[in-house]
């Protein structure tokens, strides 16, 4: 019996062993293949669509990353939310509140016509970018 106990221990201790190994991988692989940020000067737009479905533009110069620091640098253009760990949830664009709990609303976030992959903390901004901030009403 001892040496059943013995291999039993054997195989868990090497399956966890794959699983490190497995995660390790896979951390390296999103880090290779992940999108990057583009450093340096940029032109890029800002589109907020409101409730109302009246849109105002935003076009700016800028040496952002990411699209929350190009949104912070958007003269005009306000937001607010709530942080948390993956980076700001937006509530608000604009003095105007997306409430999901009321009535499934929320900002949906797009780059060239494409749902955004990332937050507003991680979305990368390239040269020619064009992002919509749109009030959208869930189904």
């Amino acid at each position: 019996m001892n040496s059943k106990s013995s291999n039993g221990n054997k195989k868990i201790v090497i399956g966890i062993v794959v699983l490190v190994a497995l995660i390790g991988l896979f951390a390296i692989l999103y880090n290779v293949f992940r999108e990057k940020p583009v450093e340096g000067s940029k032109s890029i737009t800002i589109e907020v669509v409101n409730k109302a479905e009246e849109k105002t533009s935003y076009e700016l110069k800028t040496d952002a990353e990411y699209l929350r620091q190009a949104m912070e640098e958007a003269e005009g253009l306000t937001f607010s939310g709530t942080e948390s760990e993956h980076g700001m949830m937006v509530e608000s664009v604009n003095d105007e509140t997306a409430d999901y709990n009321v009535d499934g609303a929320y900002w949906g976030f797009f780059v060239n016509g494409e749902y955004c992959n990332y937050g507003i903390d991680m979305q990368p901004v390239e040269d020619g970018d064009v992002f919509s901030i749109i009030y959208t009403v869930g189904e």
